[in-house]
């Protein structure tokens, strides 16, 4: 069968790609392995869909650490504005703009958004074609169509947007990367982006399950200023760090080969060291015949308690009178600066974006276009490009898939 235009990944990329380069009056096909559309996107923003950022687009670039400058151009073009005015307008799905900026659906189901995409596809008379594309098919630096593992197919364009390496049993495996060094294109190593984080020591596994609440995190490599700074949710796990303020740090923290990271979590970020000093005052004189264990479980969950004891060198059993002015210091910086050291990230199995991938300097930044290859556009993922937390990543992949469905 011959078509115009062959997206290949039907993810959130694929799928406004696929759409919009139908609308634009091109017979397209959409070749997608999994059996339903928009796995990954099902699952984003713990389910609710975080699918923009409402902020100005200098804000969106100042945000995307890999690749903003080459993305300017495509953001400019379908910026945060133009995104929310499609979902809202054209395809009929309400927004709400929360913390941060952050863009949800108001019914915080990201499966809205992933059914109005495929309903867009439908509508548009894109076909549908279930089945693993092997490589694309190139002749005289062309390309001429796509081979899968259910036949061949001819085109006189292809979109590839199969995601990254992150969260494979969605259909992001890496297999786009095969296909794109297959045709010559360099990919830059992909590592983990937006992912929990492994601690160097064990303070965290013994506080395994511990959900900490409104806590301030600043993280710190080997200078004096931080590199990231949040304030919000995180977890304890078995290995170390997770939840949403762990996700948002390890994003700054990109060079575990040459640097060292540390993480300080204020557990009393309301409370100034001057005011949380006299709460532990009022807390020792009320409690003043008490072993100093029994203090700690109005400033902390018990669950903490057994690790705060430990590294504030106080033995349990002292009684809380006896406390000296020093130790009760060592106790009020230990919860204002709780620090961990992390030795790095998990697998980049478990990460939600992909830092890598195809190198820009390989695409046209106007048109999503290879330069090596006539006809091969780009987008979403695949790219070498990946920002922090707070809906960029999704702006990415909805703004290079209409420069690539524009163009191709």
């Amino acid at each position: 069968m011959m078509f115009d235009v062959i997206v290949i990944g039907g993810g959130a990329a694929g799928m406004l790609a696929a759409a919009m380069s139908a609308e634009f009056g091109s017979n397209v096909a959409l070749i997608e392995k999994n059996e339903f559309m928009g796995r990954k996107l099902r699952i984003t923003g713990k389910g609710r869909c975080n699918v923009t950022n409402n902020s100005p687009v200098r804000q969106v670039i100042e945000n995307i650490p890999t690749g903003g400058k080459f993305l300017y151009g495509a953001i400019s073009s379908f910026s945060p504005e133009d995104v929310m005015f499609m979902f809202q307008e054209k395809m009929g799905i309400p927004l709400k703009t929360e913390r941060g900026g952050r863009v949800f659906p108001v019914s915080d189901k990201a499966t809205d958004i992933v059914d109005a995409l495929y309903r867009r596809v439908k509508n548009a008379g894109v076909r549908i074609i279930r089945a693993v594309a092997k490589e694309v098919i190139t002749a005289d630096g062309a390309v001429c169509g796509v081979k899968t593992d259910k036949g061949s197919y001819e085109c006189k364009s292809v979109i590839l947007c199969t995601g990254g390496a992150s969260y494979p049993l969605t259909g992001s495996d890496g297999s786009g990367y095969v296909i794109a060094r297959k045709l010559g294109h360099t990919i830059v190593e992909p590592r983990p982006s937006l992912v929990p984080l492994v601690e160097d020591g064990d303070y965290c596994s013994r506080m395994q399950g511990l959900s900490l609440r409104n806590v301030a995190v600043k993280v710190f490599d080997d200078g004096k200023k931080p590199v990231f700074e949040g304030f919000g949710e995180m977890l304890f796990t078995h290995f170390g760090v997770s939840g949403p303020l762990a996700l948002s740090a390890s994003s700054h923290m990109r060079d575990f080969k040459n640097k060292s990271y540390r993480m300080q979590i204020d557990l009393k970020p309301a409370l100034d060291e001057k005011t949380l000093d006299a709460r532990l005052l009022r807390d020792f004189e009320a409690m003043s015949n008490k072993d100093f264990s029994n203090v700690l479980g109005g400033l902390a969950s018990r669950m903490m308690v057994p690790v705060l004891i430990e590294r504030s060198g106080i033995p349990a059993d002292t009684k809380v009178h006896s406390i000296t002015k020093e130790q009760r210091k060592t106790l009020l910086e230990l919860l204002k600066c709780f620090e961990i050291k992390i030795e790095g990230p998990r697998p980049i199995s478990e990460a939600i974006i992909t830092s890598g991938g195809v190198d820009t300097k390989e695409i046209n930044p106007k048109t999503m276009e290879s330069k090596l290859i006539s006809g091969l556009y780009f987008a979403g993922e695949i790219i070498d490009a990946d920002a922090y937390t707070g809906g960029y990543n999704l702006q990415i992949a909805w703004s290079t898939a209409r420069a690539a469905a524009m163009n191709a």
